[in-house]
């Protein structure tokens, strides 16, 4: 007879079985999806960046912010523009969904949307930071020195970068799916 198959390997079965479906959807409605971390950019931008974003443009899963900054002596008249690929910050998104789908618990839709909302202002975070790390710390030195930015404000910019691009997509995910989980996950202990 064949051994018995633990509730856990099966929900990580259907979990690896929904990644393709859900990575899917993610890449091809990016631009539906990725809309409202446009909209909190523009906000954030707007309240605490004013002096070097004029605005910011998304297409697909890239937001271009478009500067005050100009990208050097020789190209008088320019306007530098940093693209920031969104789609790295919002990698947890679609594993969220993949678990949430695999749990197979009711409720789903509510879930999917409060994890949704939830992790929006972090991986806005890994947007805004990755483009502050541009301008910042990686532009060439013209532009750095027209950002204004200290060795502090430098040092800060660095971690939220790494921060937003190592720790909080992987992290946020997780979490939020466990607290809205607790109940699958308890049945799931006591099953093993």
């Amino acid at each position: 007879s064949p051994l018995p198959v633990s509730p856990l390997t099966r929900f990580v079965l259907r979990v690896v079985a929904w990644l393709p479906p859900a990575f899917l959807v993610w890449y091809v409605l990016a631009p539906v999806i990725l809309w409202p971390v446009h909209l909190l950019c523009r906000a954030a931008a707007a309240l605490t960046l004013a002096r070097l974003v004029q605005r910011i443009d998304a297409e697909g899963g890239t937001f271009s912010f478009l500067t005050t900054l100009h990208p050097g002596a020789a190209q008088a008249g320019g306007i530098l523009t940093v693209d920031v690929n969104v789609l790295l910050y919002a990698f947890g998104l679609p594993l969220f969904a993949a678990l949430t789908l695999a749990a197979r618990e009711g409720g789903r839709a509510r879930r999917l949307a409060i994890g949704y909302a939830a992790m929006l202002p972090f991986i806005a975070w890994g947007a805004l930071a990755d483009f502050l790390k541009n301008v910042a710390i990686t532009a060439p030195p013209y532009v750095t020195a027209q950002a204004g930015f200290g060795a502090l404000d430098r040092d800060i910019i660095a971690f939220a970068y790494q921060f937003g691009s190592l720790i909080l997509p992987a992290v946020v995910p997780a979490v939020a799916w466990v607290l809205l989980h607790r109940a699958f996950l308890e049945t799931l202990r006591t099953r093993q």
